[in-house]
């Protein structure tokens, strides 16, 4: 398949905070630090970060609002400068399902962050429900498609298999790689949309279509058929994992390779730096991540990671005692 795509309109929406926004943010997350004897996962916790989110400065909350609203042609928004405790930070941790359960700067502003697209969330099986996870490199896991790996991350909508999959994804840089070469690569179906064949999109709109569920949620998650393309004809919803979803028919497994062409044709990658948050609006936006050469010395690339329910109710079923984390 050969088209000719402007990706122009493609590049993730970029925010700087100002100085002064980004020395108010600091000071709002320095008084979580000691809440709930700074545990992260414990409500109180989190409620004092909820209505921490209220005291940022205006410029973050209404760029945070309008993209929940409408996250744009990109269905990514990367904001700049935040404040992650650089002066405090220690070792890039290099063991597999490595989480931040002791608050700080950093942990505090994604809380803040995700509690103004919806509620932060976690589920039991990944990362042990930690609602602030580490995405990091780890030795032996170098092909691993998933966070743990280094090598090209393929796309995916996050949790695709799931029916509660985070409605943002959120990560948040603490520290680059060495050479400066890892990038967030992300996709949105709007910018494919209109390039998709009829065929193809009449396919990818039938559930016709597994996803896996990674071993980690165990065997008791039974794949259901679904479809790829689902909701509004004119801005459909999107679910895929490039790396587990299978098709079941002829049709759906060449709609699936044009698609993925399309979202390599159109892709962008941003190389965060430290106080850079990318937000992924995982309704309509595919994400992944370039290869990159860890060197496990302690200073290797660390992003945190969150995300965040705009309905924390659909999932009530899921979560004893109306917590945050979903225990399946």
């Amino acid at each position: 398949m050969s088209v000719t795509v402007d990706v122009t309109s493609a590049v993730p929406r970029v925010v700087s905070l100002t100085e002064a926004d980004a020395a108010s943010v600091t000071e709002i997350a320095l008084d979580l630090l000691g809440v709930a004897g700074g545990v992260i996962d414990d409500p109180e916790w989190v409620a004092a970060a909820r209505e921490a989110w209220d005291e940022l400065p205006i410029a973050v909350r209404r760029t945070v609002r309008g993209f929940r609203r409408d996250s744009g042609p990109q269905g990514t928004l990367l904001l700049r400068g935040l404040p992650v405790g650089l002066d405090t930070l220690g070792d890039t941790p290099m063991v597999a399902g490595s989480v931040q359960r002791e608050a700080t700067v950093g942990a505090a502003v994604l809380a803040m962050i995700a509690s103004g697209l919806g509620d932060p969330a976690a589920f039991r099986p990944e990362k042990s429900g930690a609602l602030v996870q580490d995405v990091v490199p780890v030795p032996g896991k170098e092909t691993f498609q998933g966070n743990a790996g280094s090598v090209l991350l393929s796309f995916h909508n996050e949790n695709a298999f799931h029916e509660h999959r985070p409605d943002y994804v959120m990560l948040l840089c603490l520290r680059s790689d060495h050479e400066g070469i890892a990038g967030l690569r992300t996709a949105c179906v709007r910018q494919v949309l209109g390039l998709l064949s009829r065929r193809s999109r009449e396919a990818l709109s039938r559930p016709e279509f597994i996803t896996e569920a990674p071993p980690s949620f165990g065997e008791g998650n039974t794949p259901v058929a679904h479809a790829v393309l689902t909701g509004a004809y004119e801005d459909p919803d999107l679910r895929v994992d490039f790396a587990a979803t299978q098709p079941q028919t002829e049709a759906g497994s060449a709609a699936l390779v044009e698609l993925g062409e399309l979202f390599e044709q159109t892709a962008t990658s941003s190389a965060l730096t430290p106080g850079d948050l990318a937000i992924v609006d995982n309704h309509v936006t595919v994400h992944g991540r370039t290869a990159f050469t860890p060197r496990y010395d302690g200073r290797d690339r660390w992003l945190q990671r969150t995300f965040s329910l705009s309905s924390l109710r659909r999932s009530r079923a899921s979560r004893p005692g109306d917590g945050y984390v979903l225990v399946d």
